[in-house]
Parts: C-alpha cells; sequence; structure tokens
C-alpha cells in the first residue's frame, strides 16, 4: 500500500513565486506520497481514490515549507559568556579577537572536548532549531584549526543527521581564523588545504568557506583555499565585508559562490558581482545585534539586482548565540528592513539556494514533504511576533 498523507482544511503558502509572493493558497489540500509532494491544490479539487490515505485535518491552519537555517556553527565546545560581558564593559570584537579570545577562545575549548561531548552539545542545539520547524540545518567546522579536529567537528555534524529527523549541509571553515602564534600563509597551505583534502577524501564536505576579513584571512590567501576546492569540484560559500571591505565579496562571485554571508559592509559592484554570479545574500542579524553594529546590509541594492536574500542564526557562541531562526526573521524585517514575505524565502526558497539545493524550500508536485503547520491565520504572523514559537506540527519526509 502507498505511504500517503493527505492534509485538508489547511491555507498553503507555496514560497515559489518569482515575484516574492507567498503563493498562498486558501481553503487547500495537499498530498504527500512516499516522502514526497504529489498533489496540492483546493479541496474541491481532491483527486479521486485516496481511501487507503492517512488523513490530517489542519484546521485552518497556515502551512509553509519547513524552515532551513543556512549558516550555523553549532558544533564547538564550551562558550563565551565572558566575553559578552567584556564586550559589554567597552571592549570591540576585534580588541577581544587580538587578545587571544573570540574565536581562538572556542578553538581551544573544541579542541579539549571529546567527539561524544561534542555530540551531545550540538543536538541539543539542534533540537531548539527542530523544535521551531527546521528540517534542514548547514553546520561549519572551523572551530579546530587543525586537522584532527576540524575533521572531529565534520563527523559530529554528520552523525546528528542519524541521530535526529533532520538533514545536514556541512562546510569546511577551515580558513576560519588564524591559529595564536601561527603565520597565515603558512596555516593556510600547510594545515588548512591538507585538512580540507582529508576531509573530502572522508566524505564529509559540502561545501567550503573562510572568514575573508582583517583579521582572518585576506583575499589572496582565500584564492588559494578556493582553487583547490575548485580541483575538489567543492562549491564554495564565504563569510565577507562583516566588519569591512577586503574584496571578499568579489573575490566570493568570482568563484561562483554559493553564497555570501554577512555582506553589512557589501557595496553595489559587489552586489553587481554577486548578482552575475548567482550567488546567494545570507544576512545574519543575530551577529549585526551581538556586535551592535551599525552598518546595514544594502537591502535595496540586493533588491535592485535581483540578488536572492537568505536569513540564518549563525548560531555560534561569540557574535551570535542565538538559538531561534523565527527571531531572525524577525530581526531581519526590524533591523535590515526586510518584509515578512522576504523573511519567510529567506529561511525557506533562498536558504535551500545558499545550499545548493533544489529539492525542498517550495511547496510543489515533486519536492521533499519537509513541511510546516503553523497555529496562525497569515504567513505574516511567522515574522511579527517575536519570544513565541506557534509551530503546531513539523512534518520531515513525509513522517508527522
Amino acid at each position: 500500500m502507498p505511504n500517503r498523507l493527505l492534509i485538508t482544511n489547511v491555507s498553503i503558502a507555496k514560497m515559489d513565486e518569482p515575484d516574492d509572493g507567498y503563493g498562498l493558497i486558501t481553503h487547500a489540500a495537499l498530498l504527500i506520497q512516499d516522502g514526497k509532494i504529489e498533489w496540492l491544490g483546493s479541496v474541491s479539487d481532491i483527486p479521486a481514490g485516496l481511501g487507503d490515505s492517512e488523513e490530517l485535518d489542519a484546521c485552518g491552519r497556515l502551512l509553509t515549507p519547513a524552515l532551513i537555517d543556512c549558516h550555523t556553527h553549532i558544533v564547538h565546545g564550551g562558550n563565551r559568556a565572558r566575553e559578552f560581558e567584556m564586550r559589554l564593559e567597552g571592549a570591540s570584537y576585534e580588541e577581544i579577537a587580538r587578545a587571544g579570545g573570540g574565536i581562538i577562545s572556542t578553538v581551544t575549548a573544541t579542541r579539549e572536548t571529546d567527539e561524544a561531548a561534542l555530540l551531545q552539545d550540538a543536538l541539543k542545539r539542534a533540537d531548539s532549531l527542530i523544535d521551531e520547524g527546521v528540517s534542514l540545518i548547514e553546520i561549519k567546522s572551523g572551530y579546530g584549526l587543525d586537522v584532527e579536529t576540524e575533521l572531529k567537528m565534520l563527523r559530529v555534524a554528520r552523525t546528528i543527521e542519524r541521530e535526529r529527523s533532520v538533514r545536514v549541509v556541512t562546510s569546511f571553515l577551515g580558513a576560519h581564523a588564524v591559529p595564536k602564534g601561527a603565520d597565515a600563509d603558512f596555516y593556510i597551505d600547510k594545515v588548512c588545504i591538507p585538512a580540507l583534502e582529508a576531509a573530502h577524501k572522508e566524505g564529509l564536505v559540502d561545501a567550503v568557506d573562510g572568514f575573508c576579513e582583517g583579521i582572518a584571512f585576506d583575499t589572496v590567501q582565500m584564492g588559494r583555499l578556493f582553487e583547490r576546492a575548485r580541483q575538489l569540484d567543492i562549491p564554495v560559500k564565504l563569510h565577507a565585508e562583516q566588519l569591512s571591505n577586503i574584496g571578499g565579496t568579489k573575490l566570493a562571485a568570482s568563484y561562483n559562490a554559493l553564497s555570501v554571508d554577512h555582506v553589512e559592509y557589501a557595496d553595489k559592484t559587489d552586489i553587481a558581482a554577486m548578482a552575475k554570479a548567482g550567488s546567494v545574500a545570507v544576512l545574519l542579524p543575530g551577529a549585526f545585534y551581538t556586535l551592535h553594529e551599525t552598518q546595514k546590509p544594502l537591502v535595496e541594492a540586493f533588491r535592485s539586482e535581483s540578488v536572492p536574500m537568505a536569513v540564518a542564526t549563525d548560531w555560534n557562541p561569540g557574535s551570535s548565540p542565538m538559538g531561534s531562526l523565527l527571531l531572525a526573521m524577525n530581526m531581519s524585517c526590524t533591523l535590515f528592513g526586510l518584509t515578512p514575505v522576504e523573511a519567510l524565502a529567506g529561511t525557506t526558497r533562498n536558504a535551500a539556494r545558499a545550499l545548493g539545493l533544489k529539492d525542498c524550500g517550495i511547496v510543489a508536485p515533486g519536492k521533499r514533504a519537509d513541511l510546516a503547520i503553523w497555529d496562525v491565520l497569515e504567513p505574516a504572523e511567522l515574522s511579527y511576533r517575536f519570544g513565541v514559537n506557534p509551530l503546531h506540527r513539523r512534518i520531515f519526509g513525509g513522517r508527522l
């Protein structure tokens, strides 16, 4: 007997509109068969012969694609609550980093934490996202900065997918920071690239990422890593133009990056380069908020150039210790000026695109049945409230 689920009495935000509309269908129904969406339309048009289907009455609730968090760092050891205090006492992100804090302090904690403990902590973070209707999480390495720990982080990320009903996409972020006392060029050539090669050999890498910034790596160094990624046929993405503009966005675009993330300091020429390359702009309002930044991304320029905008938590222990994608949606609206339609597209359709995926992110026949049913009447409610989780039910691969 086919594995069928028929959802009735529901409003559906398909999120497939090229003009960034919701694609809303009211008084609708949706048929899932064998883990994929088979049909959707008006309740009055339900296909005949579905007597053997399991049926779910949504009682007028809203159905959307399940959410996608396309930029996280949820595998790590320790926390940086003390640095939160330091920032409030007047220290800048750069000052903390240069004093041996920041990313480097998490590197020390992650190196000292065994794989089992890293997994248990990461599962708790994944559970928080799942509880908000997330079906797909991108997870980065980058708190190892040596071959052994980078591989350990990526193995943990892969294990999460086996331990929970969630998909995981991994990004190798070996070029996250320069280890204390190391030379950046030596590190890229003798540690980072060999770590990438080892991770690729184990099948642990879906994309290659880096931090192109004055406190991390320059475009020449990142270019060498990206060139090796190209040789290995691995797509790239980049943390760029978060704190300054040193050319990272144009570098990423020259490699047809899946996404360029942060982009607060990206200018109109950078955005034009992204448009030409087809790269997604991933907006990370949690880091903007936590670091008390004032330079906002040029949202109107992204719109004008038709650059898709995704929204993510950037969940990490330092600059964005935020475990709520719904809050990120609200913040993208209140801080950056996105509309609720753009915020929902940014955590569904455009988030999937930022990960190079075509089988999810919209509600359409043939797509994976990764869906969320919400206790709301209108899609805008998902971005309107904060501190409230209106999820009624998540459907993963057609399973309730």
